[in-house]
């Protein structure tokens, strides 16, 4: 039995290829690239205590909450200091650069999509038989059984099932044509009849409805949509040459 293992620059490499994980880690290098050379020819500019604030912020997002943490968590991921800054330097002027480019397009596509991010607060239980879903909508009605006890019954997913059936806010645009008519139009809070889509027959209580707005995390997010899309747009006109 082996007792030591050495393992180099090239066995990592290997196992990535083998873990066939290339495509992916090419597009993240491209991304950095193209981000990089964006970033310097808009004049993207990036002070200390900027940099302090996006490092602070992926430190809270990761637990970090104290040096030694960071510096274990450093040393898990095989990261230097120099590399830590790196993964800063690199999140901020992606963020900044987003903003540059898109932060003007936001409330434009918002107005024009308002409907679309429209929110509900929901439950959901998906079953295979239509007729179960429908003996189950009227013992709800008529108070013999809660949607809860429902959901804690029939629902397979160990989590979900804890939370439920609990969706969370759920926006327009993210749900199906079918679902998103009969939701919009409730009046909370309501069950729906079940309602039959290709995932099975969804039994739906809708506990609240939101009118769309234009906060702060909303408008990350559009932001965050649209920088998306440029860069697969850029990824897609890039002409890639590999050296490995």
């Amino acid at each position: 039995m082996l007792k030591t293992i050495t393992i180099t620059s090239e066995h990592i490499l290997q196992q990535v290829k083998l873990s066939c994980k290339i495509p992916e880690i090419i597009q993240e290098i491209i991304t950095r690239k193209i981000v990089a050379v964006a970033a310097e020819e808009v004049g993207i500019e990036v002070e200390d205590e900027a940099l302090q604030k996006t490092a602070d912020t992926f430190r809270l997002i990761n637990n970090l909450g104290s040096a030694e943490e960071t510096w274990l968590w450093l040393q898990k991921h095989h990261l230097s200091i120099d590399d830590f800054e790196q993964i800063a330097y690199i999140s901020f002027i992606s963020g900044e650069l987003a903003k540059h480019l898109f932060a003007d397009k936001v409330e434009p596509y918002f107005f024009e999509n308002q409907l679309d991010y429209i929110g509900v607060v929901m439950y959901e239980v998906i079953l295979d038989d239509e007729d179960l879903a429908i003996e189950l909508y009227y013992t709800i009605k008529e108070g013999e059984m809660s949607f809860y006890d429902v959901a804690h019954k029939y629902i397979q997913d160990t989590e979900l099932r804890r939370k439920c059936g609990y969706r969370g806010i759920v926006h327009r645009k993210d749900l199906k044509p079918e679902i998103s008519a009969a939701v919009f139009v409730a009046k909370p809070p309501q069950l729906l009849k079940p309602i039959v889509t290709s995932s099975g027959i969804n039994l739906i209580f809708v506990e609240e409805i939101f009118q769309a707005e234009l906060d702060d995390k909303l408008r990350h997010k559009i932001i965050a949509d649209f920088f998306s899309q440029w860069l697969k747009q850029q990824i897609e006109q890039m002409k890639i040459i590999q050296e490995f």
